[in-house]
């Protein structure tokens, strides 16, 4: 088969321009009590009408460390999100927690860090992300996930909560008080080894009377970190499954 010369210059720029990179970029905005809170924006190679998810870590964590080899999965399937550090945080995965920097004392208040997660959705939103936004929290972000949904009606589509903490640390944000309030679709997932406490199948139990899903990671580990192959040691292709399953109901749902 000949192939002209335009048409051999056309072949060879288009196997070296590759496609569309996603845009990545480190910004800072502030909480409603004036914290300063940074975070990284990921914006999709189709724009800002993509479907976009509000990641955040657990106790004790960065974004950056928990989700290190969580994100790319979400970038590379062309999901916006934007990855925020929060008050309540730490160093657990070897990462810097950039907004836990701002303070001379540590936060040791869990639900003291909402007002972080309320900002990155104002951000959000006054950046101009019009896509489904789904909020997914890990341990106690999990939690405050929940409230999240049910205090911001018509502005959260939907909630991914890994290891949903509750009991004395989350009192006065508990779960427990906004799950009959949440209107849109909710995945609670948990290690096997978690369900063998009591306060964790009551939970489950509660989630599933007030119409939510929820899913048990046999050979999972606490938080986010229940995807990452490398904490768990061993195959996460069902959690993937069942958090990707879920997401796609959510943006096939109108």
């Amino acid at each position: 088969m000949r192939i002209t010369a335009l048409a051999l210059v056309c072949l060879i720029v288009f196997a070296v321009v590759p496609a569309a990179a996603q845009e990545s970029k480190t910004v800072e905005f502030k909480a409603a009590d004036g914290t300063t809170v940074v975070a990284d924006v990921h914006t999709s190679s189709k724009g800002k009408r993509a479907p976009l998810i509000l990641l955040f870590h657990q106790g004790g964590a960065d974004v950056r460390g928990e989700y290190e080899r969580i994100l790319p999965r979400l970038t590379e399937k062309g999901f916006n999100v934007i990855a925020t550090d929060l008050r309540v945080g730490g160093t657990v995965f070897e990462g810097t927690n950039r907004t836990r920097a701002n303070f001379p004392e540590p936060e040791t208040d869990y639900c003291a860090a909402y007002p972080d997660m309320e900002a990155a959705l104002k951000y959000a939103k006054d950046q101009g992300f019009s896509g489904k936004t789904i909020a997914w929290g890990s341990s106690y972000s999990a939690a405050l996930v929940i409230k999240l949904a049910a205090e911001h009606e018509g502005k959260v589509d939907a909630v991914l909560a890994f290891s949903p903490a509750s009991g004395g640390p989350m009192e006065k944000c508990s779960p427990s008080m906004y799950l009959s309030k949440v209107k849109v679709p909710l995945l609670a997932l948990r290690p096997g080894s978690e369900m063998q406490r009591d306060t964790s199948k009551a939970q489950f139990e509660e989630m599933s009377k007030a119409g939510h899903k929820t899913y048990i990671a046999e050979n999972g580990v606490h938080g986010s970190s229940m995807l990452d192959p490398a904490r768990v040691e061993g195959d996460v292709s069902a959690h993937w499954k069942a958090v990707e399953g879920f997401l796609s109901g959510v943006l096939s749902s109108k």
